[in-house]
């Protein structure tokens, strides 16, 4: 738990000693008063050296000098100007423009990664499945599908377009196809490592086709299965901001990108740091929800 906790805090440390510690870093300065100088604006950022040239500038022209602090780029805010936008959103979660709100964008972007891993599950479970029980449908389907993966999705971003449209569905389309042959591979993979003894057992028994697919197979592999569904969830969720780029913005991809263009990085890391904490939150929901769903596996391991 200490280690943890020091994973999560030690970056925190580093972050908040360059943005408060002025001797740390802080290339650049702050104008708080321009002075006799014409070119420069309250407000205005700019690097430490043209800013003391500047400075002596106006000395030598007797003229008053212009003053600034220390600060660093606007690409790197506080983590209390962070802290702020991210509470921020919940205070006032309206939408404001076309990029909308954080929370708005944001639960936009889960029904995306909701519909593309759910049908991405659909095809690909019960595929992986058959393909690790059944050699035949393993071989017949599993080079084409070990070709497809090595594609990139963003590479159909086009032809979803014109397939589909440019609104969500297309989105959908290519988190489908990221996870799909991954999932079909990986699943596979897991039902070749049931213990074959069981397999031998069940058939002394007379288990024989469906009976031993649902009774055998499937329960064996339960608990493997759902670990690697996590796994492929996180996979969809690191093709969620190239979908979102694809036929028409939306969602937190939009919203970064609008927050960005008008230099309010804040709210890029508050988003940001809305993914990381959602997509960790849900995985350790998942992980606790495991010890219960499958508390025999873990007592006889």
């Amino acid at each position: 738990m200490v280690l943890g906790g020091l994973s999560i805090l030690l970056p925190l440390l580093i972050w908040s000693a360059v943005s408060y510690v002025p001797f740390i870093w802080h290339p650049q300065v702050l104008v708080t008063d321009p002075g006799g100088e014409d070119y420069l604006e309250e407000g205005m950022r700019m690097k430490r050296a043209d800013f003391e040239r500047a400075v002596q500038e106006m000395h030598a022209a007797g003229q008053k000098a212009p003053e600034g602090v220390p600060v660093n780029p606007v690409y790197l805010p506080s983590p209390g100007g962070v802290f702020s936008a991210f509470v921020q959103a919940f205070v006032q979660p309206d939408s404001h423009g076309p990029e909308k709100s954080i929370l708005q964008a944001f639960w936009h972007s889960i029904q995306i990664i909701f519909w593309g891993f759910v049908i991405s599950s659909v095809i690909g479970v019960p595929l992986g499945v058959l393909c690790g029980a059944l050699p035949a449908l393993s071989r017949l389907v599993e080079p084409s599908v070990d070709f497809l993966r090595y594609l990139p999705a963003p590479a159909f971003g086009a032809l979803m377009v014109a397939i589909l449209g440019i609104y969500d569905a297309p989105k959908i389309a290519i988190i489908v196809i990221g996870t799909l042959f991954q999932q079909i591979l990986v699943i596979a993979n897991t039902t070749r490592k049931l213990d074959f003894g069981l397999m031998e057992a069940a058939r002394t028994l007379g288990a024989r086709g469906k009976r031993l697919m649902f009774s055998v197979v499937v329960p064996g592999i339960l608990p493997d299965l759902y670990r690697d569904q996590r796994i492929l969830l996180g996979w969809a969720w690191t093709y969620l901001i190239v979908a979102e780029l694809i036929g028409t913005s939306s969602g937190i991809t939009w919203f970064i990108t609008q927050q960005a263009r008008y230099q309010h990085f804040a709210n890029v890391y508050a988003a940001m740091a809305l993914i990381g904490i959602v997509g960790l939150g849900t995985d350790m929901l998942l992980g606790f929800a495991a010890r219960f769903l499958f508390r025999w596996k873990q007592e006889t391991e």
